[in-house]
């Protein structure tokens, strides 16, 4: 749909919706939303939990954790060569540069919390944390991923394509990790 350009309508209707709330406080909390998206808190969050999987000695897991992310990323990397999107050049209220097709910040966020919320999800024992870790997580990936439509920079194809194919990469891992670890 990308490709043939028979995504203008989605597009701009949800364009408008979105932009609708500009306003200075908006602006900043997209703006935060937009850098915990970013490479350098990714990282960080990455190391911390790389750390606490490792400290209890979830070798499987951490293995698991970095073949979602770092797959996410590198399918990211793929797509945005293979589509070659121009990012959208109307009302940007930041700057940045490279390909729109698929959001980098959209995989990222899709990838790195649901694959937290998946390890977490087996982990906790009542359905209150569960549930709460599920919500607090939907809100940082839907957050992030409105952000880079509401600053501009993603139309909102390219998130949607974003979270289609790091949710495809996320089920496909689990899936593969849960057979594998059943045969164990």
């Amino acid at each position: 749909m990308v490709v043939l350009d028979r995504v203008f309508g989605f597009d701009s209707f949800f364009i408008e919706l979105v932009r609708g709330f500009e306003q200075p406080s908006i602006t900043d909390i997209a703006k935060g939303f937009s850098y915990i998206g970013s490479t350098v808190p990714i990282i960080v969050i990455c190391a911390a939990v790389s750390v606490l999987l490792y400290a209890l000695r979830l070798r499987r897991e951490i293995m698991l954790f970095f073949t979602v992310v770092l797959g996410s990323q590198i399918l990211n990397m793929v797509l945005k060569m293979s589509f070659r999107r121009i990012r959208p050049d109307i009302n940007r209220l930041v700057e940045v540069t490279g390909y729109s097709f698929p959001s980098g910040h959209s995989m990222a966020a899709f990838a790195l919390y649901g694959i937290l919320t998946y390890l977490l999800w087996k982990n906790l024992n009542t359905v209150l944390r569960r549930v709460f870790v599920l919500i607090l997580f939907s809100v940082m990936i839907l957050g992030i991923g409105l952000s880079r439509i509401y600053l501009g920079v993603h139309y909102p194809s390219d998130v949607f394509g974003g979270y289609l194919a790091s949710c495809s990469w996320l089920m496909f891992s689990i899936g593969m990790y849960e057979s594998l670890r059943s045969r164990n």
